[in-house]
């Protein structure tokens, strides 16, 4: 294990340098001006940083088939290759953006943007708190932790250059919804979910003003995408099993009526403020409504994992010698590759559209404009 372990690393470094000679090839006006990459977030966007810190095996993703797609070995990412940043960072000739907690990282190796993103993680601080997770807010002091790094070594000016020229990828609030079913089934029925949806709301907001506080002016957001409909949902409800979780729909449809609100707030309230809001919704909703449209044969059925639609989240679990788990053959034919998370083929989806998809999916901004909008 441990030689698989190097092999990886030195896979994950070689893949990291191909990526920058890449990007030091493009014109040299792109390099002077590049725009940074900093990700907040999941499991979604998490990509290596629960390698690092002692939490429940569901939120760590660094055992195999994790990663055989791209990588061919285990990085830490919750799916079978790429997750969405690593697509948005090459599309903006980035390197691979490393995860905060990666040993020997320093200021050299996060000029190009930092992933703070930790599975398992939300919003709120209760959300995951006994498994030891990073909270948002917790991410929000990392990249306080960045800053002063930077400030160290580059001084306050360039700094302050870096910060107001990169883009903060933010993907919150799944765990947030899902947790309290976990641990109280009847939990919303002695507290309101509208009251709910705005704790969630305002800490991801508190956290957005934090890093604008510290320089930062371009936000990518996601909302809530089709979280009641993950093969590990489907089951919930016994009394409906292969039907999305509806409990959960009223939540997610809750908080995307407001956050369009709320970061048009934003926008009128901070000088220079702009940001990109991905109807995630919209987008997974069509992708399992019409699912040969994107080269998928299977929406509801995981590609790894065991139980009914595969959704157990047992993918890469081994009960001493033998496999606790299914795998598929083509991971490329389902949108799910466990239970929770999408494929690298859906990823890159995903990413394509939060790039420059139609005004219906992704405005006022599309990333790529704000990338492209370095002053």
């Amino acid at each position: 294990m441990a030689n698989i372990e190097r092999l990886g690393s030195i896979f994950l470094l070689f893949s990291t340098i191909i990526l920058s000679i890449n990007f030091i090839n493009c014109e040299k006006s792109l390099l002077t001006n590049q725009a940074a990459l900093f990700v907040f977030g999941d499991s979604v966007f998490d990509v290596g940083n629960n390698n690092h810190i002692n939490t429940f095996r569901a939120a760590q993703a660094n055992v195999w088939p994790y990663g055989q797609t791209t990588f061919k070995f285990p990085t830490g990412r919750n799916s079978d290759g790429r997750l969405i940043p690593d697509f948005i960072a090459e599309y903006a000739w980035l390197p691979l953006i490393p995860p905060y907690l990666q040993p020997g990282n320093s200021v050299s190796q996060f000029t190009y943007g930092v992933n703070f993103a930790s599975a398992g993680a939300g919003a709120l601080v209760e959300t995951h708190r006994p498994q030891n997770v990073i909270p948002l807010g917790s991410q929000l002091n990392n990249f306080k932790n960045v800053e002063k790094m930077f400030k160290e070594k580059l001084g306050d000016a360039e700094t302050k250059r870096i910060f107001s020229r990169a883009v903060y990828l933010i993907q919150i609030g799944p765990n947030d919804y899902f947790y309290p079913f976990s641990v109280n089934a009847s939990y919303f029925q002695s507290h309101s979910k509208a009251k709910f949806v705005d704790y969630v709301i305002g800490n991801t907001t508190t956290v957005i003003e934090g890093i604008y506080k510290i320089g930062g002016r371009k936000f990518g957001i996601m909302n809530m995408g089709r979280l009641d409909c993950i093969p590990g949902l489907l089951t919930m409800d016994p009394t409906r099993i292969g039907s999305c979780f509806e409990p959960i729909t009223e939540l997610i449809k809750l908080h995307n009526a407001r956050i369009p609100n709320v970061l048009r707030d934003l926008q009128r309230r901070l000088p220079g403020f702009k940001y990109s809001l991905f109807d995630s919704y919209t987008a997974g909703t069509e992708a399992m409504e019409n699912p040969t449209k994107y080269g998928f044969k299977e929406v509801k059925k995981a590609c790894c994992g065991s139980g009914p639609f595969r959704g157990s989240s047992t993918c890469g679990y081994r009960a001493g010698s033998s496999r606790d788990f299914e795998l598929c053959e083509n991971v490329s034919d389902y949108m799910f590759f466990d239970g929770s998370h999408t494929s690298e083929k859906a990823n890159q989806q995903t990413a394509e559209l939060m790039w420059d998809g139609p005004s219906d999916l992704v405005g006022p901004y599309t990333l790529k404009t704000l990338f492209q909008n370095i002053n």
